[in-house]
């Protein structure tokens, strides 16, 4: 129990200390060396527990129970001064609304509850602490070449607000922690509004227009999630008396019917968090944070809460059809529509804004399913999205830095320019499309779980979905690969601190891959079975023998698949003797070094190689308006039939 509460309050700690340090020496010793033990922590707490199954801890609840209320308190008056310092209407509404609903339910209903057990792990707990240990670690080392970098093209009398940035970031990771160890409902919520509160402050960090606007409306959206979430406690206290997680699932999966309101409450609440329809636009708006920010708020923390919660959730969904049907339409939709988006989009961080959407929309539908199939895909692509999306988010973000643009159009000869940074990115679109790699695996998986399931229409989604993931990420791989050129190579002056968590993303990749079989076999399947047997099921929906949806056989040779993958992206990397030769441009060359031909009418052309967006058929804001009015539509009528359910029962 000693290692889970560092893991919490250590990150807690760095962050204060990180706050009034403005020295760049002095914080880069606070942020590598505390990540470095985090990542450390993270590991050694999988290592003690991860054979264990799932483990609760006996701890006293009524210390942090008042820290949560101050937390509670502190949280909605920041909300309220922002809120009256922008005339923003709407954010003080629900500030006020979630303040006094908390202050409420903490004095009135929750203070008599005791939760004993207030902090446990398990396995899909574990999996989130070392995405987030190791992941979430890696990016505050990247961000601080990243923030020097971004703090030089400030202008000269712009004040240096990196302590707060840095100070968040450390905040942020020990808020996850508190979410996804927590058994402790009250204590998962404020976890949960700490991450709603970081991530406002971090989107609006440049203070822009364009950023306070983006982080009012990530306030707005999550406050309504926050809600939610707050409506299902005062169900669990007062319909269930009790606030224990553990419990409510029991009493969920035993009674389906008693539960339907909460269950459709916080589903509303993770799919707030993990911005699916109509919630999207809070992270598309994200992208004008920092990369760092967007790195994490995509890969590691924030949208990974929402979808830790709906897993959490699945024993339930497959005995609950009503909540079921509501996670698995929303999501399903969000992963197709989100995928047709992506298409029309030139700016890389947006792909990749989209992708995260799309991705997360999958998980959502896994976890909606319900069954012991759909989780072990959900918990697989979880992984590998993280890892992946990271190390797209560093890599965009660098190249950035160094060609002056983020639009895919701009990186032409980008392999030549910045030869390694090109293949990590490569590496990175290529695990999350392409076969063998482990995001197409769990993809692989989520299929045949809806085909078992007999799920027709989301298997028509799916299917439409993921031949729009093809089709945007083949033509971003594409581009890269394009390496006719003479270019000057120019990433020579990247930050360390930027190579050292980008190349960490790309081992990690290489890791999962190499060892997805044995992660299914000692991480994901004890899970399952742990999880859907103290939810008592057991009338066949899992077996004591559950080994996962694909035969392990398979999964090793996907990983020696993977092996050759990576001897062919990496193998001629570092190579310093290389010859040079002119580009053939197949007719009389006028500038080879700017790949100007002359064409057969005696006129100049320059080569180019450009790609089809499709913007009129895959228009942006005629699918986004769809995509948003159904998903209203649904989530308003489920949430009436939770709120009818509630008086029937």
């Amino acid at each position: 129990m000693e290692l889970v509460g560092f893991l919490i309050v250590f990150p807690l700690v760095i962050a204060v200390i990180l706050s009034f340090v403005r020295s760049d020496t002095a914080r880069t010793y606070l942020v590598i060396i505390p990540a470095v033990i985090i990542a450390a922590a993270s590991i050694a707490l999988y290592v003690i527990y991860g054979s264990q199954g799932s483990t609760y801890f006996t701890f006293s609840s009524t210390i942090v129970d008042i820290v949560c209320i101050i937390v509670s308190i502190a949280i909605g008056a920041i909300i309220l001064v922002y809120g009256f310092r922008y005339k923003r209407i709407l954010p003080i509404v629900l500030g006020a609304v979630q303040l006094i609903g908390s202050l409420i339910f903490d004095f009135a209903f929750g203070h008599g509850i005791d939760v004993s057990r207030s902090l446990y792990v398990d396995g899909l707990s574990l999996l989130m602490v070392l995405i987030i240990g190791i992941v979430g670690s890696g990016i505050c080392v990247y961000a601080l070449g990243y923030m020097q970098d971004f703090q030089a093209h400030e202008p000269n009398d712009a004040p240096d607000r990196r302590p707060i940035f840095f100070a968040l970031m450390f905040l942020f990771l020990s808020a996850m922690y508190i979410i996804v160890l927590s058994d402790n409902m009250t204590w998962m919520f404020a976890g949960w509004e700490i991450t709603t509160l970081c991530s406002f402050l971090l989107i609006g960090y440049t203070k822009t227009e364009e950023a306070i606007d983006n982080a009012f409306r990530q306030i707005n959206m999550n406050l309504l999630g926050g809600i939610a979430f707050l409506v299902a406690l005062y169900v669990c206290a007062i319909g269930f008396e009790t606030l224990s997680f553990k419990d409510f699932l029991e009493i969920g999966s035993s009674r389906p019917n008693l539960v339907i309101m909460p269950v459709i409450a916080l589903s509303i609440a993770g799919i707030t968090k993990a911005a699916q329809m109509p919630f999207h636009t809070w992270l598309l708006g994200a992208m004008v944070a920092p990369t760092p920010t967007s790195a994490l708020l995509h890969s590691s923390t924030m949208v990974k809460a929402g979808v830790f919660l709906l897993v959490k959730l699945a024993p339930i969904f497959v005995v609950c059809p009503i909540a079921s049907t509501l996670v698995v339409l929303v999501g399903g939709l969000t992963f197709m529509l989100c995928s047709f988006m992506a298409i029309s989009q030139t700016n890389a961080k947006r792909v990749l804004a989209y992708s995260t959407i799309a991705n997360l929309g999958l998980i959502t539908a896994c976890a909606g399913v319900g069954t012991p199939e759909a989780v072990w895909a959900a918990m697989l692509l979880i992984l590998f999205h993280a890892i992946a999306k990271s190390l797209l988010f560093l890599c965009v973000g660098t190249a950035e830095h160094h060609i002056g643009s983020r639009d895919i159009e701009d990186m032409d000869q980008l392999f030549q320019r910045m030869p390694k940074l090109s293949r990590f990115m490569m590496l990175g679109i290529m695990c999350m499309f392409i076969a063998p790699f482990g995001m197409l695996i769990a993809k692989w998986g989520a299929l045949v779980a809806l085909i078992d399931m007999h799920q027709a229409v989301l298997l028509i989604l799916l299917a439409f979905g993921s031949a729009a993931t093809f089709m945007f990420w083949a033509k971003w791989l594409g581009k890269l690969a394009g390496i006719a050129g003479t270019q000057e190579n120019i990433e020579g002056s990247v930050f360390v601190s930027e190579w050292v968590s980008i190349g960490l993303m790309a081992v990690l990749i290489a890791l999962c891959c190499l060892c997805l079989p044995l992660i299914s076999i000692y991480m994901v399947d004890p899970y399952i079975v742990s999880s859907y047997a103290y939810a008592g099921i057991s009338d066949g929906m899992v077996s004591s023998a559950f080994d996962g949806t694909i035969d392990v056989d398979d999964l090793w040779l996907a990983s020696i698949a993977c092996v050759f993958a990576f001897i062919v992206m990496f193998a001629g990397l570092g190579r310093t003797k290389s010859r040079q030769v002119g580009v053939y441009l197949a007719g009389i060359s006028a500038d080879n070094a700017n790949r100007v031909f002359r064409d057969s009418l005696s006129g100049e052309t320059i080569a180019t190689a450009r790609n089809w967006y499709m913007t009129e058929a895959f228009n942006e804001d005629r699918l986004s308006w769809l995509g948003t009015v159904v998903c209203i539509i649904l989530e308003a009528a489920f949430f009436i039939v939770g709120c009818v359910t509630l008086g029937i029962f």
